[in-house]
């Protein structure tokens, strides 16, 4: 059938055939199917919607149309899990997570994404490192998942090729929350790496692509469901995304809060908990804990015995990143020549916060993509970014602090800073950073 045809069944609401479904994805690999005709099939997806055998044979298909792992060969003495965000402000989840579960006997060979709309992305953070390969050869990533236990990478040409390609045409045509197309895309990656176990973080809030909850839990279900049915065990957490995760927003500045993290120097507390709540997940996921409580307590136990961080550096250095990016981030990760405060004009507690306007300040600053072929400014971005309940003001603490490229692009983001911050007299109450747990 010609691709129009099917887009042209989709964009009226018809149900379409596994074949039909395999043969665009088909073309799409193939280059039959050009820009244009996935960004017309996205959209139709996005305003008509997928059944769930739909969902299923387009994630089936997208893993199909490159290599899928099989780590058997390797006879790794522990089990292959994985962690996968739906996205958010200041996530630097994975660079913390992927070293803790290896250093309690995990492999995570993490197949991560770039920037998708107002969120930043795990590959473009870590392409912030020199040296560090985000695309390596299949034989390198085996290796480098045997060694270290842990490898963070990009899909390669091998492995959901078609997700590649469609994720990068639903980055610029505002068809990045279709539930079906994020379900297909984050599975077919997962389900590629040959994994026993996953463990998915569900964004919900105002710098979400699910901003609302119901769409947020209704997201975390179609995963869990197509990935059950595909013979992968999966758990979900739904987790606050109404304020930046961790202090910074910006792809060098966020790998050196990781940093911060993994060597104990500095751990925002929200940040800590989603992390060590996923790797739970995974470790009773793969069996290496008998419940929750314990996973949770030998997680915990890998971050802060250093394990966890010797990990990391150990991942770093063999794909091709500086060998003491732990004791050296500072010295080693690009540096923004333009430093600004943004103080909010009175006094007061931020009760809330506009995290994607920040996101997108972000961008603005040249840290994130406009269009599919834009370059990133690894070292822009902003720092000790407050949140709701912290007080603010002319002589207290600042609303952010922008890093920018340009003194035109400093005074751009500070403005949108300060519209993105409601302030109080009195501090909200607290929320809580996980809200839910599908198991």
């Amino acid at each position: 059938m010609l691709p129009q045809e099917i887009i042209r069944r989709k964009r009226d609401g018809h149900a379409l055939a596994d074949a039909e479904i395999g043969e665009f994805v088909a073309g799409v690999v193939a280059g039959t199917i050009g820009e244009g005709q996935i960004a017309a099939f996205a959209m139709a997806v996005f305003l008509r919607g997928m059944t769930l055998d739909e969902r299923v044979a387009l994630t089936r298909a997208m893993t199909r149309s490159g290599t899928v792992l099989d780590w058997r060969p390797l006879g790794l003495p522990g089990p292959v899990l994985d962690k996968h965000s739906t996205g958010g402000v200041g996530d630097k989840v994975s660079l913390v997570l992927a070293p803790i579960v290896a250093a309690c006997g995990g492999f995570v060979p993490m197949i991560s994404g770039r920037g998708l709309g107002h969120s930043g992305g795990t590959l473009d953070k870590l392409d912030a490192v020199p040296g560090y390969r985000s695309q390596p050869d299949l034989e390198t990533f085996r290796a480098v998942v045997r060694e270290a236990g842990c490898a963070i990478i990009g899909a390669t040409a091998d492995l959901a090729p078609a997700d590649r390609t469609i994720y990068a045409v639903r980055d610029v045509t505002a068809t990045v929350e279709s539930i079906d197309l994020i379900t297909a895309s984050i599975l077919s990656k997962k389900l590629a790496a040959g994994l026993q176990g996953l463990a998915m973080d569900v964004k919900f809030g105002n710098g979400a692509f699910m901003s609302r909850f119901e769409d947020a839990e209704a997201l975390a279900r179609s995963i869990a469901t197509v990935a059950r049915g595909a013979g992968l065990p999966t758990t979900a957490l739904l987790t606050d995304m109404n304020r930046v995760l961790g202090r910074t927003a910006g792809n060098a500045l966020e790998v050196a809060e990781a940093v911060e993290v993994l060597t104990g120097r500095s751990a925002e507390p929200r940040l800590v908990e989603v992390t060590l709540d996923l790797a739970a997940e995974m470790l009773l996921l793969g069996g290496l804990a008998p419940d929750l409580a314990a996973a949770r307590s030998r997680a915990g136990a890998a971050l802060a015995d250093g394990s966890a961080a010797e990990r990391f550096a150990r991942m770093v250095a063999a794909l091709g990143g500086p060998a003491d990016l732990l004791e050296a981030h500072g010295r080693i990760l690009p540096a923004a020549p333009v430093r600004r405060e943004v103080r909010a004009d009175e006094a007061g507690f931020v009760a809330g916060v506009d995290t994607r306007a920040l996101g997108i300040a972000v961008i603005g600053l040249g840290g994130g993509r406009a269009r599919v072929q834009d370059p990133i400014d690894p070292a822009v971005g902003l720092t000790d970014v407050a949140g709701p309940g912290d007080r603010v003001g002319p002589a207290e603490a600042p609303l952010a602090v922008v890093h920018a490229a340009s003194e035109a692009g400093a005074e751009a983001a500070a403005e949108a800073v300060r519209a993105a911050f409601t302030l109080a007299d009195a501090a909200p109450p607290p929320q809580p950073v996980v809200a839910l747990r599908l198991a």
